[in-house]
């Protein structure tokens, strides 16, 4: 058997050992602010076939490319005026832009598509590495493919420790859900592809422009980005997504079903009973969900019940990723 994944803490030294093995064609699981992703050469097809079989993740769909300058947007894709802009209003941060890509970038990165979606993370220790490898990368979130996204290096570890070798620590992610998706490939008609962190309000206000809502992906058509699929970010127990919960039904449920509060306190008590924020606050249960998720899918419920989140902004992005976690 395949020895545990070593976990790095992220001094020069770790960084220097780290940089060096993403340059020679090896996976990192890395830490970012909205979740951690698992990391290669995004010039280097064979190294990001790596990331697709690890995650056991099918090649129609697409891989996020960071980078830690606007020089390397440049050198792999095709920026327009309006990916500028929200370039400058957002970077770095939560938001991927997707434009046409140069032909630098791997058919097998963009799943055949000629365009690529980029994105200049905040989250200090990665962008240190991203400096020091000096490579486009590219980091799908650091999980089997479909499974609930990892926001801990602890996370990685229990689900693809014995499948890839370096796990760099960088602490909780901040936000704890992917980044915002928005497509500029037309940028006279911006479609948003995933709700995240940074709003469909907020990108409409700098681009002065409606978003536009695609259809439903279809699970084998290559995708523009990822996230797209009807089915993600989804435990193993069978959930149930409800508009809100009826205290009496959550009171006279049995002990075998676990209901999770994800955006109001919880108004009872028990041990099948969870909220991810003592105050309802969306940021605080924005960055709980996933690791909530898991360890209620590790519990051996029945069947996991979940409330909506109500309101705008961030509220929209947490029902996107409960929707599809519940979705049959």
């Amino acid at each position: 058997m395949r020895p545990s994944a070593k976990v790095y803490q992220g001094t020069p030294r770790d960084l220097t050992v780290l940089a060096n093995a993403l340059r020679q064609g090896e996976l990192v699981a890395v830490p970012t602010e909205t979740v951690y992703g698992l990391a290669a050469n995004a010039l280097d097809a064979r190294a990001c076939r790596k990331i697709f079989r690890a995650k056991g993740r099918p090649t129609n769909d697409p891989l996020i490319v960071h980078i830690h300058s606007l020089a390397q947007l440049h050198a792999i894709a095709i920026p327009n005026p309006a990916a500028l802009k929200l370039a400058r209003a957002f970077w770095p941060g939560a938001l991927t832009i997707v434009l046409p890509k140069r032909d630098v970038i791997p058919d097998l990165v963009s799943s055949g598509l000629p365009s690529v979606a980029v994105r200049m993370p905040r989250h200090a220790l990665f962008r240190r590495l991203l400096k020091k490898t000096a490579l486009p990368l590219a980091a799908p979130s650091a999980n089997p493919f479909g499974y609930i996204s990892p926001t801990s290096a602890s996370h990685v570890q229990a689900s693809l420790g014995r499948k890839i070798a370096h796990i760099l620590d960088g602490g909780p992610s901040r936000i704890g859900l992917e980044s915002t998706i928005v497509d500029l490939r037309d940028p006279q008609h911006p479609q948003l592809l995933r709700p995240g962190a940074v709003t469909r309000a907020d990108i409409e206000r700098v681009l002065g422009l409606r978003l536009k809502t695609p259809r439903q992906q279809r699970e084998n058509r290559p995708a523009i980005s990822p996230g797209l699929l009807k089915r993600h970010y989804s435990p193993r127990t069978p959930s149930i997504l409800h508009a809100r919960f009826s205290n009496a039904a959550v009171a006279r449920s049995s002990l075998r079903e676990a209901w999770i509060y994800v955006a109001r306190p919880a108004a009872l008590s028990g041990k099948n009973i969870f909220h991810l924020d003592p105050r309802g606050d969306l940021n605080g249960a924005a960055r709980r969900l996933f690791d909530v998720l898991r360890k209620v899918d590790a519990a051996g419920f029945d069947r996991i019940h979940l409330e909506r989140a109500t309101g705008g902004g961030l509220a929209d992005a947490i029902n996107d990723r409960l929707e599809r976690a519940a979705a049959r």
